[in-house]
């Protein structure tokens, strides 16, 4: 067993805040869903619309943040996303305790949270690619992909006890208050933070909004697996809600056992994201991200055939390990080949057109399923969903692209170009 790099102090202190955040919203797994189904007591329609809803408008909102931030210190941009994405999950306790929450609330929280999201996550990924060594950016990823799914473990879990306990909304005040911490921990980080140069004329134009799409849309290597990951997570975030309407309702598990169905599995993530740097090493990037973005693709309609009991709670957890384990290799393979594509002065935006589409295509696909639920019923949803996403693979790049070198870079290596 090789020595646990080190990435440094800074890396360390973004890593934190990293993981304290994702924490709170793991804790908090499906809060929205569960006030609107458990509080507010509405349908699948509802429930399918505050997703989709919430997630569109706050990607519309989002748009013109991408080439906005690009220019700009990355910090201090996650660190006032932070704070808004705070300020507004702690309206929802407050207008709780007053007898005033209601679904128009909800989905005006979920708007200002899923904008602030995205442009956290671009501005994450551009201070990141200056923050760590390119040879070291896979470690980070890999790191990252295992606290993400290391609060998945443990934060559903122990959010649904806390859900059976005191309710729902006490897990939004957690959440809330992980995003207060994060914060505090990339004020931690120090240092100078160099602003990056502007090339072009200093007001925002039409052509720089559209930036992003169009380096995706025009880079051999990007373009593919733009449209299938964003399919993808779509697809699997399209049944998210449809499964807890049928495990909440129709099948009757108690929260604590849902929350348990999607915390289990993620042992998965665990060994995927541990995987990923040895695989890679052994098989080339290319390879792996072909063969885990395949497999990931295998596992979703297995969703369908839930069932009530032990034998149905084992069905979630067996489909869900075989998906998470896949997605456990494939995820920071896939961010760290983005990161090497993506040129100085584009990384915001094109993140942030990726994250955008992205929401976008999980607020439409989800608004779509949950039509198509009320219509077929949210098992047969599901399966067809599952059967869609049997054809993705087809979208994935049959070749390796060679990196466009960088100013003063070493000669070009293949990569593969990467959620």
């Amino acid at each position: 067993m090789g020595v646990r790099r080190s990435l440094g102090r800074q890396f360390g202190w973004l890593w934190a805040a990293y993981g304290v955040s994702t924490f709170g919203t793991r804790l908090a797994f499906d809060a929205f869903p569960l006030i609107a189904v458990l509080v507010l007591h509405t349908g699948p329609a509802e429930v399918s619309l505050l997703a989709a809803l919430g997630t569109a408008v706050g990607a519309a909102v989002a748009v013109p943040l991408g080439p906005w931030m690009e220019f700009r210190r990355k910090r201090p941009v996650m660190i006032a996303m932070d704070l808004a994405r705070c300020a507004a999950l702690l309206t929802i306790p407050a207008a709780f305790a007053l007898g005033l929450l209601s679904f128009a609330q909800l989905l005006f929280v979920s708007v200002i949270v899923a904008a602030a999201d995205l442009t956290f996550q671009a501005a994450g990924g551009a201070h990141l690619k200056a923050l760590v060594p390119p040879a070291d950016l896979l470690v980070a990823n890999a790191r990252f992909e295992s606290t993400n799914w290391t609060a998945t473990v443990l934060g559903p879990p122990l959010g649904g006890a806390a859900i059976g306990l005191f309710g729902p909304v006490l897990t939004v005040v957690a959440d809330a208050v992980s995003y207060l911490l994060s914060a505090v921990g990339l004020r931690a980080i120090g240092g100078k933070e160099p602003r990056p140069v502007r090339t072009g004329a200093p007001r925002l134009r039409a052509g720089e909004v559209l930036e992003g799409w169009r380096y995706i849309l025009t880079h051999p290597a990007l373009r593919p697996l733009f449209f299938n990951t964003v399919l993808v997570n779509g697809l699997i975030m399209a049944t998210s809600p449809l499964l807890a309407v049928l495990m909440l309702g129709r099948l009757g598990f108690a929260p604590w056992q849902y929350g348990l169905a999607f915390a289990v599995p993620c042992v998965g993530g665990l060994i995927g994201s541990r995987l990923a740097r040895p695989l890679v090493a052994r098989f080339g990037q290319h390879k792996v991200l072909f063969t885990a973005g395949a497999l990931r693709a295998c596992w979703l309609p297995g969703l369908a055939f839930i069932g009530p009991g032990t034998a149905g709670l084992v069905l979630v957890m067996a489909v869900e390990l075989g998906l998470i384990t896949c997605m456990g290799v494939f995820n920071p393979v896939f961010a760290t080949s983005r990161l090497d594509h993506a040129e100085p002065g584009r990384v915001a935006r094109t993140l942030s057109a990726w994250a955008v589409t992205g929401k976008a295509t999980i607020a439409a696909l989800t608004g779509l399923w949950g039509l198509l639920a009320g219509v077929v019923g949210p098992r047969t949803a599901i399966a067809l969903a599952g059967l869609l996403g049997l054809t993705t693979p087809l979208l994935l790049p049959r070749h390796a692209h060679t990196r466009r070198p960088e100013p003063g870079a070493a000669p070009d290596t293949p990569l593969m170009a990467a959620d």
